[in-house]
């Protein structure tokens, strides 16, 4: 178990299956303040840590979603409409969430 109350070998699947940002797809760089990644819950329930629900997201889109409810977050947020972010374009295991 993580420090974040991740299963280490869920933690070990999101790392291969999420290479960038599942909201806005950006490429994480480690050395960006910004486009770090930083371990994300889809559905914000931190007691469903399974592989479905937890993700990998840049620190700007998991500042931004915060405890709003994704399809919210999604629909109504200036960020996402800055970004360009749509249930369209999300990544498949977010893409799930909302259908």
């Amino acid at each position: 178990m993580s420090e974040y109350g991740i299963p280490l070998e869920v933690q070990k699947l999101v790392n291969l299956r999420d290479k960038n940002c599942v909201y806005c797809g950006i490429k994480f760089d480690d050395n960006s303040s910004t486009d770090k990644k930083s371990w994300e819950h889809i559905e914000n329930d931190i007691t469903k840590n399974t592989i479905d629900n937890i993700c990998l997201s840049c620190i700007s889109c998991n500042s931004s979603k915060s405890d709003k409810s994704l399809i919210d977050w999604i629909e109504n947020s200036k960020y996402c409409k800055d970004k360009n972010i749509t249930k369209f374009n999300v990544a498949d295991v977010v893409r799930q969430h909302l259908d």
